[in-house]
């Protein structure tokens, strides 16, 4: 046992980030990552350490970051899952400067569709008094004076504008690093793209494991149509962006 312990190891840096995007299944990975014996992703699930401005004032204590995380085995590699890494401007020159090796998983779904689940939790949680397309229309206005946690809450549109948040991360990391998966195709052929993200982290796919829709909330009510057509108009631009960034066919995501 004392010889097991002594192969254990301080984490010195994590191995990988799961960035993005926000309600688009990314509670449903984490806990397939943490399911895996050969993963640890902390003692919470969203760190939120490099969207967090006052731990980069002066010096960066990452050791705050890293006492989430048990010693670890020889075959364990660390992650985290903050989902507001991707949308959040500084953090990726933070992620880069802490870790230029490290692998960024990415999740996006349709942005419409994501806006909407976005606005629903919201308004779940209590937070929203706006009914959705008001608060659409309010958005800038809103997010414009409020502090960045408050902003990032309501950044229902802001949020769905993937091109330009790839771009920022493709500054500063490799293609080959950053692996980028389709919301529907990982509720679609759950599996098979699970493999490819257990590959993509350098480790074996787990055996099974019994799946079930996490972070789901009830819905108040059903987007309608005309907000669904306002809404693809906003991101029509951004969705051909991403598909010829990606090489994606995104056909599914327009109307």
């Amino acid at each position: 046992m004392t010889m097991f312990r002594s192969r254990r190891r301080k984490i010195e840096r994590l191995d990988f980030i799961l960035a993005g995007a926000q309600k688009s299944g990314t509670t449903a990975l984490h806990y397939f990552l943490s399911k895996h014996p050969d993963i640890t992703i902390g003692d919470q699930q969203e760190m939120h350490f490099f969207d967090n401005d006052a731990a980069f004032v002066s010096h960066v204590d990452y050791e705050q970051l890293h006492k989430h995380y048990p010693l670890l085995a020889p075959s364990t590699i660390a992650g985290d899952c903050t989902p507001s890494y991707m949308y959040y401007e500084p953090a990726a020159e933070r992620i880069w400067k802490y870790n230029p090796k490290i692998k960024l998983l990415i999740i996006l779904r349709n942005p419409v569709d994501r806006a909407f689940a976005h606005w629903n939790m919201q308004r779940f949680k209590g937070r929203e008094p706006l009914d959705f397309f008001d608060a659409v229309r309010e958005e800038q206005a809103r997010i414009a004076g409020a502090p960045p946690p408050d902003a990032r809450r309501f950044a229902y549109v802001d949020r769905g504008f993937y091109g330009r948040q790839l771009a920022r991360l493709f500054k500063f990391f490799p293609r080959e690093q950053v692996k980028v998966v389709k919301f529907e195709e990982f509720k679609e052929h759950q599996p098979e793209t699970l493999g490819s993200i257990f590959s993509f982290l350098g480790r074996k796919p787990l055996r099974s494991v019994r799946s079930r829709d996490r972070n789901v909330v009830p819905y108040e009510r059903a987007m309608n149509w005309e907000e669904r057509v306002f809404l693809y108009n906003l991101f029509a631009q951004d969705i051909a962006n991403v598909e010829q960034m990606l090489g994606w066919d995104c056909s599914d995501w327009k109307l």
